[in-house]
């Protein structure tokens, strides 16, 4: 009964801890950006700065309403709408 305890606080604070950092979200907004206009390097480099909590917390998130990060950066990347599921 114990493990089952430890299981259950251990998943609880993982969904806690899972949140998008406000310079994750302002990184993410600029690599959109950035594709927008058809700069990949500063998108790269926009993506590369988003530490890998958020990343994960942007990953569930797009997941949870049907689509990943890779569709939405090729989305921005052609300038089309985005649109939910991205499949």
């Amino acid at each position: 009964m114990c493990n089952s305890t430890n299981a259950a606080t251990r998943t609880s604070s993982a969904s806690a801890s899972s949140q998008i950092s406000l310079t994750a979200a302002g990184e993410l907004r600029d690599a959109l950006s950035a594709l927008q206009r058809g700069n990949a390097a500063v998108a790269v480099s926009a993506l590369m700065a988003i530490d890998a909590e958020s990343w994960a917390a942007m990953e569930a998130r797009l997941a949870a309403v049907g689509g990943d990060l890779r569709e939405l950066l090729e989305t921005a990347g052609e300038n089309a709408p985005v649109r939910l599921p991205l499949h």
